[in-house]
């Protein structure tokens, strides 16, 4: 055991990081861009960063000390706009590139957002709810200097769901001193939530690789294979979406690991034996298998759901799908990139792939400032409307700049901030 440590400690400190990921495809994208040096550099910064450390109650009695972290990255087109993730591999250097990304993705779906992301170390399996409930309230009241619905608004990400958006609209609400609906995104809907908000993330991964499959001239979905790594809130919502539409979703995994049917899996059974043992250990009847080997199954679809950092030069070269599609933030490192753009595989980047969860977000928003709601039907006509425009806008730009898809989407979203900062000038 003692012997095996520091060889875990080297292949750690050898991941891809996430920050370095965001810059160098930054950097790849303004090269390419007509835009004040000056201008390029202030983008490559964020605006703030906040690091809390702060008590929480055990059930025991105990007081446990916690780490948290929120960054802006930036809010030159308004208030910044990113999830809250509660998770053990939580990162300053990770949260600064997953708020970049948010910066990017807002941008390139039009939206008046820029971009931020907050995180807690922690695992949040090993919490109560009771103390799950004290720490998203300490932890938001840490946060009251930052946030607002005209400042930074929150929302879900991995470890969180509708419910810490409660705790946290509840804990806002009462230091304030009375009700806001849209200082959080992603709540429940009892308490102001948008219909649709849940499923929006996975539902548009589906909408955007439909559009990807059509130009490629790939319409008939039972001949084509799926393979979806990371079955939480996107990857199982893009999977029932899929099964729904008729594809073939042959391979999924959890943290735990992956399942395999060559004849297709039956998602709704999928989907109601992780729903009752929150794993998806076990499950009849197919093959299991890693998560490593679930990436090079064979497929014409693969749609990376999990974390950051999951294609690298290592398995890039022995992926058989022809189109990727981004579910998840940065889950594709550069070296990476090159090989599968080397290879012939359409690679759709994060953030356009995994732009419904924070265009739905708005959609929630607004009706939270507005108090005037929408229905299912009307959320997903505009969510489709909203993807499909972008679609076009980073296909446009790919085939003029002769690029990849990344880097143009890149450079659309990077020229919308910079033309708005030039506008706004630097203060003083």
């Amino acid at each position: 055991m003692v012997v095996s440590m520091p060889s875990i400690h080297t292949a750690l400190e050898h991941l891809p990081s996430p920050y370095e990921t965001a810059l160098s495809q930054y950097d790849r994208a303004v090269q390419r861009l007509d835009l004040d040096d000056n201008v390029k550099e202030y983008m490559r910064w964020p605006r703030r960063e906040f690091t809390v450390n702060f008590p929480v109650r055990r059930d025991d009695g105990r007081i446990e000390m916690f780490t948290g972290y929120r960054v802006h990255h930036s809010t030159i087109l308004g208030p910044s706009k990113g999830g809250i993730r509660f998770s053990t591999n939580v990162t300053l250097d990770e949260v600064r590139a997953l708020a970049m990304w948010m910066t990017w993705k807002c941008a390139l779906v039009n939206l008046p957002f820029g971009g931020a992301k907050g995180g807690v170390i922690v695992d949040p399996k090993s919490l109560s709810v009771r103390e799950k409930e004290n720490l998203t309230r300490r932890y938001a009241s840490e946060l009251i200097p930052l946030i607002s619905p005209y400042a930074d608004i929150p929302a879900p990400d991995m470890g969180t769901g509708p419910q810490e958006m409660a705790w946290i609209m509840d804990t806002y609400s009462m230091t304030v001193g009375y009700s806001v609906p849209a200082i959080v995104t992603g709540k429940p809907i009892n308490i102001g939530g948008s219909q649709g908000r849940t499923e929006a993330t996975g539902r548009g991964v589906i909408i955007v690789m439909l559009e990807a499959l059509k130009r490629m001239g790939r319409s008939n979905p039972n001949n084509t294979a799926l393979v979806i790594q990371g079955f939480g809130n996107v990857g199982s919502h893009a999977a029932a979406y899929a099964y729904e539409l008729g594809f073939k979703v042959v391979g999924v995994s959890d943290v735990d690991g992956g399942i395999y049917d060559a004849n297709g899996l039956n998602i709704p059974k999928v989907r109601d034996y992780v729903a009752a043992n929150r794993t998806l250990n076990g499950y009849p009847g197919v093959d299991h298998i890693t998560n490593s080997e679930l990436l090079t199954l064979p497929c014409d679809v693969l749609i990376p759901a999990a974390m950051e950092g999951q294609l690298t030069e290592d398995n890039a070269p022995h992926i058989h799908a022809s189109l990727i599609v981004e579910g998840a933030n940065g889950p594709t490192d550069t070296e990476a990139d090159d090989i599968l753009n080397d290879r012939g595989i359409l690679v759709i980047p994060d953030i356009l792939a995994n732009a419904g969860g924070v265009t739905v977000s708005y959609f929630e928003w607004v009706q939270g400032l507005q108090e005037f709601f929408w229905d299912t039907d009307e959320v997903f006509r505009q969510l489709e409307r909203v993807l499909i425009k972008a679609y076009d806008a980073t296909a446009s730009m790919t085939e003029k700049q002769g690029t990849d898809m990344r880097t143009a989407a890149q450079m659309l979203a990077i020229k919308r901030v910079g033309d708005a900062l030039l506008t706004r000038g630097f203060y003083p």
